[in-house]
């Protein structure tokens, strides 16, 4: 049985995910922004522990979960939350930057900081939920697809690092996924919400299942998901 500790699965991608993995026995970790959500991860997915820590405070993580029991084993370590705030340059405050660069990427890479000795012991794998954004920035994107990059370069940067431990390092770039997120970046745009013309967050999960059950004689390294209607 391998173990996932995922963020972000309280929605979406995140959400298809852990349903995924849930119903074929694989020992879940949700992570949760506090207790009450991790409570209601738990109903959600009997059977699955909880990992509680704020994102937006990623200097507190360390503190929060020298608090709790991390597991001793992680097959696979998937950063799948995220957060989007739309504005131009001249408009967007240095909160609402630090806000999305602290969850979006400096989060992810300290919560790799803390499970790379449980991936290296199991040749496990990092999979960073990316965008488009990460690899093309458009106006109004400004601070959101900054952080993105970023996160593209971390991903990079460990898969270099980690080759020789065994572990492996997946970046998934999606187009405009069908999700609660989705939804905000439509109303921040100005535009009306139809779910049915992005992608099925159920299509992304398929890819990112894709990549961790790989046989161990190859690795996905970027794979970018477009809408196909």
């Amino acid at each position: 049985m391998a173990t996932h500790v995922i963020t972000g699965a309280g929605s979406g991608i995140g959400a298809a995910v852990a349903r995924r993995l849930h119903a074929r026995g694989d020992d879940l970790v949700l992570h949760a922004r506090d207790a009450g959500r991790a409570k209601d991860l738990a109903a959600e997915f009997p059977g699955a522990r909880t990992l509680v820590g704020d994102l937006a405070d990623p200097d507190k993580l360390s503190w929060a979960f020298s608090h709790q029991s991390l597991p001793d084993r992680v097959d696979s370590l998937l950063h799948i939350a995220g957060v989007v705030d739309l504005g131009p340059v001249g408009e967007l405050t240095p909160k609402s930057w630090r806000h999305q660069l602290n969850v979006n990427l400096i989060a992810p890479a300290e919560l790799t900081r803390h499970f790379l000795p449980q991936l290296r012991a199991a040749r496990g794998h990092v999979v960073f939920v990316n965008s488009g954004a990460g690899l093309t920035a458009h106006a109004d994107w400004s601070a959101y697809a900054a952080s993105k990059h970023g996160l593209k370069a971390l991903a990079d940067s460990l898969r270099h690092e980690e080759h020789g431990n065994g572990v492996r390092v997946t970046s998934v770039y999606p187009g405009r996924t069908a999700s609660p997120m989705q939804a905000k970046v439509h109303q921040q745009e100005g535009k009306d919400y139809d779910a049915s013309k992005w992608i099925d967050p159920e299509s992304v999960a398929t890819t990112i299942l894709m990549a961790i059950d790989l046989p161990r004689d190859a690795e996905i390294n970027d794979v970018t998901v477009r809408p196909g209607r």
